[in-house]
C-alpha cells in the first residue's frame, strides 16, 4: 500500500508564505516524479510544479519566481515553498506522485490541503 500525507496548508495574507509538504509511505521502490496541483472553485485542476528524483523541476508560469519545489528522497517527501502569495493562489493543493512499485509506475494522489490567501 502507498499513502500520501499532506500538510502545511492554512491561511496567509497576500505577500505571505506557506510551506506545503507531502510524504509518501508504504511499499515503494522509488519515486519517479513528485508534484503539486491545485484546484480553485469554478476552475479546473492545474499543474503547479513537478520535480523528478534527479532534481529537474517544472513550474506553471503563474508561480515562477515565487514558488519553489524541492524533495527529500530519503524521506520520500516533496515540499512546495510558496512565497509572495497572491489571492489567486487560493485553492486546494493536491500532491501527486508517480511511484515505481512492482516494476510498474503508478500515480497516487493526496487528499488535498486548503490554502487560503486573504487580508
Amino acid at each position: 500500500q502507498v499513502q500520501l500525507v499532506e500538510s502545511g496548508g492554512g491561511l496567509a495574507q497576500p505577500g505571505g508564505s506557506l510551506r506545503l509538504s507531502c510524504a509518501a509511505s508504504g511499499s515503494i521502490f522509488s519515486i519517479v516524479t513528485m508534484g503539486w496541483y491545485r484546484q480553485a472553485p469554478g476552475k479546473q485542476r492545474e499543474l503547479v510544479a513537478t520535480i523528478t528524483t534527479g532534481g529537474r523541476t517544472n513550474y506553471a508560469d503563474s508561480v515562477k519566481g515565487r514558488f519553489t519545489i524541492s524533495r527529500d528522497n530519503a524521506k520520500n517527501t516533496v515540499y512546495l515553498q510558496m512565497n509572495n502569495l497572491k489571492p489567486e493562489d487560493a485553492a486546494v493543493y493536491l500532491c501527486n506522485t508517480v511511484i515505481t512499485t512492482g516494476n510498474v509506475n503508478l500515480p497516487y494522489w493526496g487528499q488535498g490541503t486548503q490554502v487560503t490567501v486573504s487580508s
